[in-house]
């Protein structure tokens, strides 16, 4: 009897392992996918960065072959703009102003949060 309980008690342990191990190897999954789609949001940003973008319409989408997001810029009649590139959950800012015909991009770099007040302003189109 001393045996069969043993058993049943092991069998119980290794399946709660079994179940925890689980658990954590579908954690370890989330978090490559969300680490992998952080990189590809921080690269199209630094494309959007390097891209030529004209001054009209006041929001504008480009893609990237490769990526799976997309990197917008939206343009503020107070002469402010914000570059905006999302993969999947994943979304990078980054302000600038106009200066003439051109873009300027503030040396700060990126954000990881939306850097306007109104969050409407910060999502992508």
């Amino acid at each position: 009897m001393l045996v069969l309980l043993m058993l049943v008690l092991g069998s119980l342990m290794l399946q709660g392992i079994s179940i925890q191990h689980q658990a954590r190897l579908s954690q370890g999954s989330l978090e490559k996918l969300a680490l992998r789609d952080s990189m590809n949001a921080e690269s199209l940003l630094e494309w959007g960065r390097v891209f030529t973008w004209p001054l009209l319409p006041i929001v504008q989408c480009q893609t990237l072959s490769g990526f799976s997001g997309r990197v917008c810029l939206r343009l503020f009649t107070d002469g402010t703009a914000l570059l905006i590139a999302s993969c999947r959950q994943q979304t990078r800012w980054q302000t600038a102003s106009v200066n003439g015909n051109s873009l300027l991009f503030d040396r700060n770099g990126w954000s990881d949060f939306c850097p306007r007040k109104e969050t409407s302003q910060c999502q992508n189109p």
